[in-house]
C-alpha cells in the first residue's frame, strides 16, 4: 500500500458536484493499494499513520500526533499512485490492484482508521471521478509505502 498524507486544517472531496466528505484539521491521505497487499499492510498503515507526529506542540515543534490533537481523516482512494513511468512518458497502471482486491483493503483501512482515532473518517467514492480540495498546513506532506518501510 502507498499513501500521501498532508497535514491539513480543512480538505473535502466533490463527486458530481456536491461534496461527499469533508474535515477541518487532520490527514488528507490518498491511498493505492497493489495485488501484493495484505490486511498486515492495512495494520502496519494504520498503525503508523495514528502515531505520526506532525502536529505543533506549544513550541512550535511538530511533536504531536493526530490523537493528540483530536484531528480528522479524509482518505481517497488513488490507484495512480502505483504508476509506472519507467518507458515513455504515459504512465501505465499495470502495478495497481484489481477492484476486487483493492476495494476491500480500502475499506478495512478506512474502517480500522475510523476505530483507532475514535470519529468518522471522511471518504471519496472507489473508482468515482473525484475533486479534492484542501489546505496543506505548513506544508506538511509524507510517503509511506508498506513495501518500503523508510
Amino acid at each position: 500500500m502507498r499513501i500521501v498524507i498532508q497535514r491539513v486544517s480543512s480538505a473535502s472531496v466533490t463527486i458530481d458536484q456536491e461534496v461527499h466528505g469533508s474535515i477541518g484539521q487532520g490527514y488528507m491521505i490518498l491511498l493505492g493499494v497493489c495485488e501484493e497487499d495484505t490486511m498486515e499492510d492495512v495494520e502496519w498503515l494504520v498503525k503508523k499513520v495514528v502515531g505520526l507526529r506532525v502536529f505543533n506542540d506549544e513550541q512550535g515543534v511538530m511533536n504531536l500526533s493526530i490523537m493528540d490533537v483530536g484531528g480528522e481523516a479524509l482518505v481517497v482512494s488513488q490507484f495512480t499512485l502505483y504508476a509506472s513511468y519507467k518507458k515513455g512518458n504515459r504512465p501505465s497502471w499495470f502495478k495497481a490492484g484489481s477492484h476486487e482486491h483493492s476495494i476491500p483493503l480500502y475499506e478495512a483501512f478506512c474502517r480500522q482508521l475510523e476505530s483507532a482515532i475514535g470519529k468518522p473518517v471522511a471518504t471519496g467514492v472507489f473508482g468515482a471521478d473525484m475533486k479534492v480540495a484542501l489546505v496543506n498546513d505548513g506544508p506538511v506532506t509524507i510517503c509511506m509505502d508498506t513495501k518500503n518501510k523508510e
